[in-house]
This record gives structure tokens, sequence and C-alpha cells, in this order.
């Protein structure tokens, strides 16, 4: 479910992304930059998807019912898969579309020290924001490089807040070599520019979001090694013969489903299985409190052997 880590994150950039949205249109305003209004646009777009992602995060939290009986966890996966396609459609599409009308219309150059001191001050925020974002990432990156990472984590709020900022800070310094560039060469084209190039950063992050939500939202399996050790975890049960299958499917981000199919020994009574499931259930959540539910299926020798038999 949401940690307090995960609303600190999304309370730090969207009150970022407020402040430098309203100074961004503000100077577009002044200016008449094209690359500065996609920039305000940008903001307006992000503070809208952590108001989104709040969202998420108080739906997931509600207890499970009887239509939903392992609870709505993944109604965050849901809301993170909608932030992506707010940021692709909105975000995107309206920077590009602002960068091809200034193409074709552009506006006469203006005094550009607002945008530059509006677009100075919106880097220092964005870069307080991604650094609280970065803190709550790197506990959970190990070993990991950053992409690894990011598509194995199970918390969308904590990356999808990270891409977020990488993209706002990107599209910044791109806004600002734009102005710069036009004012240099009194081009009124590359502000146009800048602002399509915005917008196609803003394009891919939301794509890699939606593939990573994706994933979450129709019923990824834990981490790897996790399925590792829960398999070696029970082999080393007394009266477990095999582990079968290990299956599991995240129902929110630190809330997981397994279900384990088992093979006994033979010589084990009614009672003892019961006693070794328990012993086994027990040793699994002391280790991983994550999984809320466990299902232990017990499988006879001849049912192993037809599972085991390969598909023709």
């Amino acid at each position: 479910m949401a940690t307090d880590s995960s609303k600190k994150t999304i309370f730090a950039a969207m009150g970022s992304n407020l402040a430098i949205a309203i100074t961004k249109f503000i100077a577009a305003s002044i200016t008449g930059s094209s690359a500065m209004i996609s920039e305000g646009i940008h903001s307006v777009v992000d503070t809208g998807d952590q108001l989104v992602l709040l969202l998420g995060l108080h739906r997931s939290q509600k207890p499970a019912d009887d239509s939903h009986p392992f609870g709505y966890g993944q109604e965050l996966y849901f809301w993170t898969f909608i932030v992506a396609i707010l940021i692709f459609a909105i975000g995107g599409g309206m920077s590009i579309y602002e960068g091809i009308t200034h193409l074709i219309n552009p506006s006469p150059l203006e005094d550009p020290i607002w945008n530059y001191i509006v677009l100075s001050v919106a880097i220092i925020l964005e870069g307080f924001s991604w650094t609280v974002a970065l803190k709550e990432f790197l506990p959970t990156k190990g070993k990991q490089n950053f992409w690894q990472a990011i598509k194995n984590s199970k918390d969308p709020t904590v990356f999808t807040i990270l891409l977020e900022d990488t993209a706002a800070i990107l599209g910044l310094f791109v806004a600002l070599i734009g102005i710069f560039l036009g004012h240099l060469f009194k081009n009124l084209y590359f502000d146009g520019i800048a602002s399509i190039i915005i917008g196609i950063i803003l394009a891919i992050v939301a794509a890699l979001l939606a593939r990573e939500s994706k994933g979450l939202l129709v019923g990824e399996s834990a981490n790897p090694q996790t399925i590792a050790n829960i398999r070696s975890l029970s082999k080393t049960e007394p009266g477990v013969q095999e582990v079968i299958r290990v299956l599991t499917m995240q129902l929110a981000p630190h809330e997981v489903l397994l279900n384990l199919e088992i093979q006994f020994s033979k010589n084990l009574t009614g009672e003892d299985i019961a006693l070794t499931v328990e012993s086994l259930e027990t040793k699994i959540r002391q280790k991983y409190p994550e999984i809320k539910q466990i299902f232990i299926e017990a499988k006879s020798l001849a049912a192993t052997r037809k599972y085991s038999q390969p598909l023709q």
C-alpha cells in the first residue's frame, strides 16, 4: 500500500511544479516565448499528474470487500497509467502543437531576461523535487542499474515522479538553449524547435511510464529473486518433497499474492501436512511481510508426473 515516503515525494513534486507553472506563464505572457508556454503547460500537467497519483494512493487503500476480495491495491497502477496518458496527450501533444504553430507563425523576439530568471529558478526547484525522488528511489535500487531498478520496481509513485522530474529538467535546459540560440543568432525558429523537442521528451517518458504501469496493471509477478528465495525456503521445510510451482502476483506496491504447488512426503498424515503448511506460511510471512495472501496446493505424485510431461 501507500507509504509516507511515496506521499512525501508526490507533495514535494506537486509544490515545486505549481510554483514553477505560475512563474513560467507569467514569463511567457511577458516575452511571448513558445518554449516558455510549452514549459508552463508541462508544469501544469505535472501538477495534475501528482493529484492523480494522490487519488490513486487514496483509492488503493480501500479495504477488501466482497466484490474485490484482494483489495484495491491495483487502483494505484491504473491511475499511474492515466498519468502516462496525460503526459503523452496533453504535455507532449500540446508542446509539439505549440512548437509547430510557432514555426508557422513565429513571434517577434523579446527581452529574454525574464525567461532566463524563471528557467533558472525552475531548474533549482525541479532539482530539489528530483533529489527528493532520487533519495526515495536509491534504497530500492540495490546493485541494479537505474533502468533495471525502474523495471523491477513495484511502487510506481516514486519512479513516476523521478522520470517526470528528469523530463522536466531536460525540458528546462532545452528551453534555455532554444531561447539563448534564438537571441544569439536572431533566429525566430529556435524557440519553436525547442518546444517540439520538449514535447518529444515528454512523449518518450510517457511511453516508458505506460509500459511499466501496464505490466503492473495486468498482473506482474513479484521480484524474481523473491520467487527464487521462496522456492528455496519451501524446500528446507521438513515434509516438503518437491516445490512444483511458485506463482505470485503483485497486488499493490507492498502486497503480494502467493500460490505454492507442493508435493509433500508420502508418509505424512493429514495432520502432519496441516502443521507443515502452517509452519511454512509463518516462515514466509516472517521473511516477506509484503506477502499477504498465501495459498498452498498439495499435489499428488501422479499429478506431478502429469504436470511435468512436455506439451505435445
